[in-house]
This record gives structure tokens, C-alpha cells and sequence, in this order.
């Protein structure tokens, strides 16, 4: 997908674009304050680093309570299949993934998305009043329930300023071009035939269930994922970043911070605290082969301790060896992912395409009564 900086983005009737303090927002309706629209977050990644601000928050809106939560040590889980044990390969509580320099952004998030939607509440309210009405009334007030429609509209116009979180980048040269060769890697695992999300796996201990797996000494649980562009459902930006479906979960990479969405929350990982790392994995494939994988080799359905294929079984396909690429997420605040694609090279790549975006978080500079942003000055003895 190629990349598109935007300037500007419209949350309902607030607009927002870049000024030289770094956001204006401007109103579309007459009467509607601005303090009445979502808040606006401005990130500026440069060569110096990353700094934040933010527009004026809504009137009368309360400041979430910060708490500062102890990371659990994430427990692994097991799951018993045909005779292997294996261990589960999925990441902690969201809300424990936390990025200091982001959490404004990510308490703004997080409590609109708790906000209750008025859409449906509006037409679901007015359709039982009407068939309420109906029933115990006068039937009339069927006709009453016609302009439910008309209240989901109304509702949803509320919905796209109220339950919203404004993401406006502001990216120097050098990031630009860094976050650009992140999705064109991204756009090579896209492009892998294979996709996997590896749920579990496991070692196999016995020789049994050694020949009955074709001969794999570890099996694993896995299903095909997704990779594309979008953004969570309460955000808008002016990019639309890389996403990549693991389980439940989807992982958004911005160009300074991976956020991790399970759904009900969102939780935040800084890219210095992002691990990755790939590895090449033989596997033998029972299925359709990806038309971009790499046979390496054969084995046999049901094999002998040789490798030769067991006479016993009169059905003994011989089964293609393919090399795949593994990539792994983790963070010590506990994301922990792994994913599978058909074609090798794809995620090293990857990797090498996230480093330039390790940047480091510092303070924005002062705002001049000109307008035009003054670096902060400091006492050096």
C-alpha cells in the first residue's frame, strides 16, 4: 500500500490540521465550541526524537486516574493434544502493556471506547417506545418507529466527534522514509502466500504419536491471519498504519509506538521495547503447498524410525518438507505473538525496517508568543 501522509483529519464537524504551533483545530457547525470535540494528540517524530501535545479536552472532562500497575509474570498455559503437551504462545492483559510517554493518548483511548454508542441506543430506544406505545396506546404509534433511522444517523454524527481520539503525525524527512521502508516490508509479508498465527505448540515424546505426525518431533496449533492497513475503531489519523491480526488481538505499528488491541482494550508498546526477532522452520505440509515456499525435503505419512516409509500402512503419501519463516513479538510488559509465513526473508526484512523507528522520547519545544516553537533552553555549569 503506498504511503500517504495527510494533512489534515476530520473527527464529526472539528477539523484538524497542522499549524505552526504545531495543531489548529477548527469547527464546521456555528455555536459548537471546540472544547466540545474530541482531543487532539500531535506527534512530531524527528531525528532528535518524538515529542506530544494535545488540543484542549473537552469542558468539564475528568482526568483518568493514573495508576501505576505491577506487571504479572505471565504464566504458561498448557493444552493436551494427541499426547503433546503444549504451550500456548499468547500475550498478557493489554492494560499492563504501557508506554509512559504514551499514556495520555492511551487513557483517552481507552475511555472512549468505554463511552456508550449512541446510535444504537437512540434507535433501539425509540423503536421500543413505539412498539410499546402500539401495543398499549393507540396504533398509531407504529409510525412513530419510522424515524428510528433517523435517530442512528443523528447518533452516529455524535459518535464520530464524542467517542473519537485524534491522532495527527507530523513526521521530519528522515522518519518519513523510515516509516515508508517499514510498509514496504510489511507489504512483502502481506504478499507471502502463507500466513499463519501459531496459537500452541508442543515437543512430541513419544514414538507413537512420532509416526502418527509423519515424523515432527515438535507440533504446533496454528490458523491463517490477516495483515493489512487500518486503524482501531475510535481513532483517526492522518495515516492509516500496518495491522496484523494475531487471535483475538490486532497489532497496529504507528510510526512511534505499536499499540495492541484485544477488543475491549488498548494497550501500548514502544518500539525500543518492541523484541522481534525471525527464524527459518521446516515444516512438513499436509495441505496445499504456498506456491512461494521452499521444499527442502520428504518424509513419509507414517514413517519408520529410518525414515523409510512404514509398510504396516497401506495409505503412506510421501509428504513435502517446506522451509517457512517465523517471526516473534514480545515486550517485557507482555506481548508475546508469533506468526508464520510461507516465504523466507519476509520477516528478517521486517525486522531490519522497525530499527530506524527506535526513537527516543523528549520534551516538546516551547511554543513562542510568535507562534513558531522555541527549543527549550537548560543551565549548563
Amino acid at each position: 500500500m503506498p504511503f500517504y501522509l495527510r494533512k489534515s483529519v476530520s473527527a464529526g464537524p472539528f477539523r484538524f490540521n497542522f499549524s505552526k504551533s504545531g495543531m489548529g483545530v477548527s469547527v464546521g457547525v456555528r455555536g459548537l465550541r471546540i472544547g466540545t470535540g474530541p482531543k487532539g494528540h500531535y506527534v512530531h517524530a524527528g531525528r532528535g526524537g518524538i515529542y506530544y501535545r494535545a488540543s484542549i479536552g473537552r469542558a468539564g472532562e475528568k482526568q483518568t486516574k493514573r495508576v501505576n500497575t505491577k506487571i504479572t509474570p505471565q504464566t504458561s498455559e498448557f493444552v493436551e493434544v494427541e499426547n503433546v503437551r503444549m504451550v500456548e504462545v499468547e500475550s498478557g492483559d493489554v492494560l499492563e502493556m504501557r508506554n509512559e510517554a504514551y499514556q495520555d493518548i492511551l487513557d483517552d483511548m481507552n475511555t472512549k471506547r468505554k463511552q456508550i454508542r449512541l446510535a444504537p441506543m437512540f434507535f433501539w430506544s425509540l423503536l421500543a417506545a413505539s412498539i410499546m406505545g402500539a401495543i398499549m396506546i393507540d396504533v398509531g404509534f407504529v409510525f412513530l418507529a419510522m424515524c428510528s433511522p433517523m435517530l442512528w444517523g443523528i447518533g452516529r454524527w455524535f459518535d464520530s466527534y464524542r467517542r473519537t481520539t485524534v491522532l495527527l503525525y507530523d513526521l521530519e524527512d528522515n522518519i518519513q522514509s523510515a516509516f515508508k521502508s517499514m510498509t514496504a516490508a510489511f507489504d512483502n509479508l502481506i504478499a507471502a502466500k502463507g500466513k499463519w498465527h501459531i496459537e500452541a505448540g508442543g515437543a512430541v515424546t513419544d514414538i507413537t504419536t512420532w509416526k502418527r505426525n509423519a515424523g515432527a518431533s515438535y507440533i504446533i496449533r496454528k490458523k491463517p491471519t490477516k495483515l493489512t492497513y487500518v486503524l482501531p475503531r475510535e481513532v483517526k489519523s492522518n495515516i492509516t498504519p500496518p495491522a496484523l491480526r494475531v487471535g483475538k488481538q490486532i497489532i497496529y505499528f504507528l510510526p512511534d509506538v505499536v499499540l495492541v488491541d484485544d477488543g475491549a482494550e488498548i494497550g501500548a508498546v514502544g518500539y525500543p521495547d518492541l523484541q522481534l526477532r525471525s527464524q527459518d522452520s521446516r515444516f512438513i505440509e499436509e495441505g496445499k503447498i504456498p506456491s512461494d515456499a521452499t521444499v527442502v525435503g520428504h518424509t513419509w505419512k507414517h514413517p519408520n524410525k529410518n525414515g523409510g516409509p512404514d509398510r504396516r500402512f497401506k495409505v503412506n503419501p510421501r509428504i513435502p518438507i517446506c522451509l517457512y519463516e517465523a517471526l516473534q513479538l514480545r515486550s517485557e510488559s507482555g506481548l508475546n505473538e508469533l506468526v508464520e509465513f510461507s516465504k523466507t526473508g519476509v520477516a528478517n526484512s521486517f525486522i531490519k525496517s522497525v530499527i530506524p523507528l527506535r526513537l527516543p522520547t523528549i520534551e516538546a519545544p516551547v511554543i513562542s508568543e510568535k507562534g513558531s516553537a522555541q527549543p527549550l533552553l537548560s543551565d549548563k555549569k
